[in-house]
């Protein structure tokens, strides 16, 4: 098997995964009791241990070139620590435990994006054909829960995430090894590109883009249970973001080609405004909700290749994990963990409509970075 092949099964079993964890774990917490911020407390667990463990494993990876183990090991711990949630009772337990596998496997997708552009880099924007596999990943899983969750009690989530994470575990062992580069020069090297001020926007853009989506991510299936949608059709809503995500992945080497990572990053901050907007005022309206779900393709599919592609542009030899971690560490995790605690804050204050306008805002403030600084 090639390594692109392997690495597309490793994406499409994680990502299988993710689409059970992330549109219902949520639902799955809400069957235990929780409120919504304790709910948010949970979820922002995750993000929190993205902060600082992915730059821990990037350090690692780099100085011993035990890239693959720690996939492995981060997949061993994810299956683990959802095993645990059997056993742990009250807010406090559950988000300790999220925590904790959190930052044993945070340092995992970081890797894998990096081993996958290395394996692509003669051919540019040939990481989406690769990606498109995790997408599918998505959509099977989220089709497949939501139909089952219309029939079988929330309860059972848990069960399918464990399941799922056992999958993961096999994925992880084609997951390619590669050879620790050298101490000297990492550290002198790493300094200066941190304090450009294009990097400095960039990073800031990024921290914006999952600010916005941690209302999405957290409170997207309980906003549409509430407006009326059964489970099936959530998962068919969630399942209509992944399509439109993969078409991008799919005719990302061509939109590479023709247009420049800074106008595909400004694009991409624009949907984001326009999406949110839409989910928070028009979720009863089902032609402007699905067109708000489409445009997933851009908030997500879209900013995310196009901003793997510029860490790979700014972060090059020795730094090239190290990058993809302190992107992972800054976007998902300060980012993810604000978006999602602030959220929670806003859920039970403001209410979903202005919950999601503070997503477009945030969404508005990284589109004016991009244009601002960066010249990629």
């Amino acid at each position: 098997m090639t390594v692109s092949a392997r690495l597309g099964a490793y994406y499409f079993a994680y990502f299988a995964y993710v689409g059970v964890l992330a549109p219902y774990f949520s639902l799955w917490l809400a069957g235990q009791g929780y409120g919504a911020r304790q709910m948010a407390l949970i979820l922002a667990m995750p993000q929190i241990a993205r902060v600082f463990a992915p730059a821990i494993w990037g350090w690692i990876a780099d100085r011993t070139g035990w890239q693959r183990g720690i996939v492995i090991f981060a997949a061993a711990a994810v299956l683990g620590g959802f095993s645990a949630l059997y056993l742990a009772r009250g807010v406090v337990e559950v988000a300790a435990v999220m925590l904790v596998l959190s930052v044993l496997a945070s340092g995992s997708m970081p890797l894998v994006e990096a081993a996958a552009l290395a394996a692509t880099r003669a051919r540019p924007g040939s990481y989406g054909p690769v990606r498109l596999w995790g997408s599918v990943g998505f959509i099977l899983a989220v089709l497949g829960a939501g139909v089952w969750l219309d029939r079988h009690d929330v309860s059972t989530i848990l069960d399918i995430v464990v399941g799922l994470a056992a999958v993961v575990c096999l994925a992880a062992f084609g997951i390619p090894s590669r050879e620790p580069h050298p101490a000297s020069a990492r550290a002198a090297r790493l300094g200066p590109v941190l304090v450009r001020a294009d990097v400095l926007a960039f990073f800031g853009a990024c921290v914006c883009n999952a600010v916005a989506h941690g209302a999405l991510y957290a409170f997207l299936s309980i906003h549409l249970e509430a407006a009326g949608y059964s489970k099936g059709s959530i998962g068919t809503l969630w399942t209509l973001g992944s399509a439109a995500e993969i078409a991008v992945f799919v005719f990302l080497p061509q939109l590479m080609r023709r247009y420049s990572l800074r106008f595909l990053l400004i694009a991409s901050f624009v949907c984001v405004a326009v999406r949110f907007l839409l989910i928070g005022w028009a979720v009863d309206v089902l032609g402007l909700l699905v067109f708000a779900i489409l445009l997933h393709a851009a908030t997500f599919g879209l900013f995310h290749a196009a901003s793997l592609a510029a860490v790979h542009r700014i972060f090059t030899g020795r730094l090239e994990a190290r990058g993809q971690a302190l992107y992972a560490s800054l976007t998902y995790g300060v980012g993810g963990a604000a978006g999602t605690l602030i959220a929670g804050w806003t859920w039970d204050t403001l209410g979903p409509g202005l919950t999601f306008t503070v997503s477009a805002l945030a969404g508005a403030i990284g589109a004016l970075l991009v244009a601002w600084k960066l010249r990629v």
